[in-house]
């Protein structure tokens, strides 16, 4: 029986760089201002504008995209949306295959993607980073993308259990 695991977070240099300079402008500005002569601010204001900027930013650190593939079917979970994993069995998956797409274009970005503001007909992307996913097109008619990093994985996976006719 194989198992496929695969667990993604939001640790991209480009994601961190952009978050680092988002926090230096407002954090020198107000350090700045809370400096200068005639400041405004307390040490109470100073350190809840602190607060408020790391608070703003940490909770990205917190997400983390799990997928398992294995005999009873996909399991996914994309906390803090999902507190535990969604299962989709193999009866319920009319194909399932690996595919590269793209995340802006076709779902708007990454995260928790698709269906309300975007592209329904695509249906909805969980994904973190990068343009390769597995796709799920159910037997309801929803389509669902799971990002990976493991395209080679997933494709070797997906064909053990669709070559053993659970599809």
């Amino acid at each position: 029986m194989k198992v496929f695991k695969e667990e993604q977070r939001f640790t991209q240099t480009w994601l961190l760089v952009l978050m680092g300079f988002s926090l230096i402008v407002p954090l020198v500005l107000t350090t700045r201002e809370f400096l200068s002569e005639n400041s405004g601010f307390s040490v109470g204001g100073f350190l809840s504008v602190i607060g408020i900027l790391l608070v703003s930013i940490v909770p990205i650190f917190f997400f983390k995209l799990s997928t398992r593939i294995d005999e009873v079917g996909i399991h996914y979970q994309f906390f803090p949306f999902h507190f535990k994993m969604k299962k989709i069995t193999w009866q319920e998956i009319e194909k399932a295959y690996v595919k590269t797409y793209d995340p802006i274009g076709d779902y708007g970005g990454w995260g928790l993607k698709g269906g309300f503001l975007w592209n329904k007909s695509k249906g909805t992307a969980i994904n973190v980073s990068g343009d390769i996913g597995i796709q799920l097109e159910l037997k309801k008619g929803k389509k669902i993308l799971i990002g990976t990093q493991k395209e080679q994985e997933a494709k070797n996976v997906l064909k053990t259990y669709i070559n053993k006719d659970i599809l």
